[in-house]
């Protein structure tokens, strides 16, 4: 890496090493109409400081990926980041992780380019969604200068437009998992959450297939479709 910083305009300083790989970040893929199972999907799971999407910082990044129909075991991302300054809080009892091992952390610049290496153009899925793609996205911006423009799905989402016969309507990943007999070994750890997540994606996009929802495009318009049913409401 070069010893040398350099200044983004206003944004963060980075070395000429880290500037040429964000430069060669993957542009993200447009949905298209192939099905669900010829699709590489990255499964994302977060644990933060807290759940204030201004304030709170990212703390840990697992991921794992679905590629031709099947969780990739060899495809696996884990790294928690490093906070200077870090300090225990009520999260801490949550997710489990130590000021300790947030000071052994990857520098939060590394973790997110690496990051975004293992994504490529690849869509983002994730639990409750909204809440990973604005702390990444905040994270990116303040760390790397860099506009978050993946497309994420929602498994939140996707599970009640499928499983309409399903009395859950707005739970959460252990409501879920329950509800497909899921076996969980570990939670509230991103890279277990990740996984657990992606299980439950599969399952899902099983019964999507069977309902004529095969491909991102079709999917995004019956959720599309779903959320104007709602607002009407």
């Amino acid at each position: 890496m070069s010893k040398f910083t350099w200044f983004t305009g206003r944004g963060p300083a980075l070395t000429q090493r880290q500037l040429e790989r964000r430069q060669t970040l993957a542009t993200p893929a447009e949905m298209d109409e192939r099905p669900l199972h010829q699709q590489r999907f990255v499964v994302l799971d977060l644990e933060t400081t807290g759940l204030n999407m201004r304030r709170d910082q990212v703390l840990a990044i697992g991921a794992v990926v679905i590629d031709n129909g099947a969780i990739d075991l060899a495809q696996q991302f884990e790294r928690t980041l490093h906070l200077p300054d870090h300090q225990a809080s009520a999260s801490t009892l949550i997710h489990g992780i130590a000021p300790s091992e947030v000071a052994r952390g990857v520098e939060p610049v590394e973790a997110l380019l690496d990051f975004m290496e293992f994504v490529g153009s690849s869509p983002v899925l994730a639990f409750h969604a909204e809440f990973d793609q604005r702390m990444l996205a905040r994270a990116l911006k303040q760390h790397l200068g860099y506009r978050l423009q993946h497309s994420f799905f929602d498994v939140a989402e996707i599970a009640p437009l499928l499983c309409p016969q399903s009395r859950i309507r707005q739970g959460g990943l252990d409501e879920w998992v329950a509800e497909f007999g899921l076996q969980v070994h570990q939670r509230h750890n991103a890279s277990a959450d990740a996984l657990v997540t992606a299980e439950l994606a599969l399952m899902l996009f099983s019964k999507a297939r069977r309902q004529g929802i095969d491909s991102l495009c079709e999917l995004e318009r019956q959720l599309s479709s779903r959320r104007r049913r709602h607002h009407a409401m």
